[in-house]
């Protein structure tokens, strides 16, 4: 197929690799050309361009205000894209914003399927990034072979918007446990105990984690170096708790986290890793 990325950083990058590699032919486009300049694939001038030329496009940028310049702004997937094309956007916005943008692509008959992924920068390296998709069932049985190139886990949702929801709780439970893991080794070693060993003996027992093996050993070597910035937990958590708002529902830790990332940010830490919350509470 003829494949469209826009979004070339730490996710997107391998991403790209990987459509390539299962034999699509790849055409991107980048608001920094740099970003682009060794990758296998055709540079596009603008994002309408892009969707002149490609079936389906992915996005993966950063904010709910960039998903909606790149696919309906005046040089948007929407000026180019021909009825039928499908926009899979990765990237990690608010649900109503998806919304708004299925609905405004569909008036010339475009399919939008938010489709945030989870697994971080490695889980996009070993194409093992768990998906979760909004939209139409139709639609993402049409693309689930693209998919199937970037993740091991694609579940289908529901509606559009729903692939969002289910990130936002994705978000929620990782970052706490990351929040947890950081208070574990903060009294560790302020009980004069092996970090390391703590961590190690954690490990094999009932809290056992992903997140306690990645973040808590950077935290026990402390890597602080970004592997996703922690910014952007930053960014989901806004959008968590504006959803919460909106919803009326409660969500006492989720909230207490957000101060501690609020924290975070106000030290300076927003381009270095999450694992970073251990340090605001040393500070």
């Amino acid at each position: 197929m003829n494949v469209g990325f826009i979004g070339l950083g730490v996710m997107g990058r391998p991403m790209v690799l990987h459509l390539q590699a299962a034999g699509h032919t790849l055409h991107v486009w980048s608001r920094r050309p740099e970003s682009a300049a060794d990758l296998p694939a055709t540079r596009c001038a603008t994002p309408a361009e892009l969707g002149r030329r490609c079936d389906v496009v992915f996005t993966v940028v950063t904010s709910s205000d960039d998903v909606e310049q790149v696919t309906l702004a005046e040089d948007g997937l929407i000026e180019g894209m021909a009825p039928e094309g499908v926009v899979i956007d990765c990237s990690t916005i608010a649900p109503e914003r998806a919304r708004h943008i299925a609905a405004r692509l569909s008036t010339r008959g475009i399919h939008f399927l938010d489709a945030p992924v989870s697994g971080g920068a490695q889980g996009a390296i070993d194409a093992t990034l768990a998906i979760m998709a909004g939209g139409d069932a139709a639609v993402l049985e049409r693309v689930r072979p693209l998919l199937a190139c970037l993740g091991k886990r694609i579940v289908h949702i529901g509606p559009n918007g729903a692939g969002q929801v289910a990130k936002a709780c994705n978000q929620m439970i990782m970052v706490a446990a990351i929040q947890a893991a950081a208070e574990a080794m903060h009294l560790a070693r302020a009980a004069g105990v092996d970090c390391g060993k703590v961590r190690e003996a954690l490990a094999g027992g009932s809290a056992a984690s992903r997140v306690l093996d990645v973040m808590g050993e950077r935290m026990v070597r402390r890597d602080f170096a970004a592997g996703i910035e922690a910014r952007l937990h930053h960014k989901d958590f806004g959008l968590v708790l504006e959803a919460a708002r909106k919803s009326g529902v409660p969500v006492p830790l989720t909230a207490t986290v957000a101060q501690q990332l609020n924290a975070l940010m106000a030290q300076g830490w927003g381009k270095d890793d999450t694992a970073s919350l251990l340090r605001v509470l040393e500070a």
